[in-house]
């Protein structure tokens, strides 16, 4: 989709969507990165689509056109209603409810009717949308880890990740209405993550699978969108980055309260956070290994 308009509802049965899952550590660029593939023709940006449970289908931002948009949605799941709720979020989507031994009864419950739901949602975008390649940005490993187990679904993850002293930085910024995290709760977050992470990563087979440093995105973003759009049938780069439509996201970062954005180049360095560098060089050192990855000239399958 590559306007902000209402699309289309398309009136041909729906194949198997595509879903590009966009995993990793919060704050890492993906509402951007996420933007910028949904300016691509044929692919739609759904935004965070873990919230969707959670807010009973009600976009963030509430909008006439995109109530409408997200209306039509929601009655294409009409068995999500049992679900509507956090339970689901805490449960199962969060990295910590691993550690919620207590959960784990209810989590093995939810999971046929999570997976059941969570197939359709992406039907009924790909009919509502008019397009069968679908966006979502949710970050969490262990909602992937769900989705590998639909097969009415062809998943491609994304692994973004983005310098730990950056996430770090942001978390620590009270200058934005967001909410922050301590350094060392940050650097706890992003052990987890990193390594969920990279589980889900390794298990999904290669040719679904790609690792975008957001480094290299925004340094080449031709190139790395190049890579990612090999996955999608028919699908082209924008052709203007500096003029990047938000679209009707279901929610994300406070970049969606504009309607549309600029991507700029970029080869800056890192903030200054010599502890949360010196934390995470093994699991930055292990994540640079993966294979593919997007970007230097084409996907290096190497």
């Amino acid at each position: 989709m590559t306007s902000s308009t209402e699309p289309a509802p398309s009136d041909q049965p729906a194949a198997r969507p595509q879903v590009l899952y966009v995993m990793g550590a919060g704050r890492s660029g993906s509402t951007v990165f996420g933007v910028t593939l949904g300016n691509c023709e044929g692919v739609f940006y759904a935004g965070e689509l873990d919230a969707w449970l959670g807010r009973s289908g009600v976009p963030q931002l509430e909008d006439p056109e995109r109530l409408r948009f997200w209306s039509r949605v929601r009655e294409g799941v009409p068995a999500a209603q049992e679900l509507f709720g956090r339970e689901c979020e805490r449960t199962i989507d969060r990295s910590l409810s691993l550690l919620r031994v207590h959960r784990w009864p209810r989590r093995r419950r939810l999971r046929g009717p999570y997976r059941r739901v969570a197939e359709s949602l992406y039907r009924s975008l790909a009919r509502v949308g008019g397009t069968n390649a679908i966006v979502d940005t949710s970050h969490y490993p262990l909602r992937a880890h769900e989705l590998q187990r639909i097969p009415g679904i062809e998943l491609h993850i994304l692994y973004l990740m983005r310098d730990p002293r950056s996430v770090a930085t942001s978390f620590n910024n009270k200058d934005v209405a967001q909410y922050t995290k301590s350094t060392l709760a940050t650097n706890v977050y992003l052990w987890l993550t990193t390594l969920l992470a990279i589980a889900v990563f390794l298990r999904q087979p290669r040719e679904r699978r790609l690792f975008v440093r957001y480094e290299d995105f925004v340094a080449d973003p031709q190139a790395v969108l190049a890579d990612v759009l090999a996955r999608v049938e028919g699908s082209a780069p924008p052709a203007d980055l500096a003029t990047l439509r938000t679209g009707m996201a279901f929610q994300g970062n406070r970049l969606l309260h504009t309607q549309t954005l600029a991507l700029r180049r970029s080869g800056g360095r890192a903030p200054f956070a010599p502890l949360t560098h010196l934390l995470q060089l093994p699991f930055t050192a292990l994540a640079s290994r993966l294979r593919p990855r997007a970007g230097r000239g084409g996907t290096d399958r190497s």
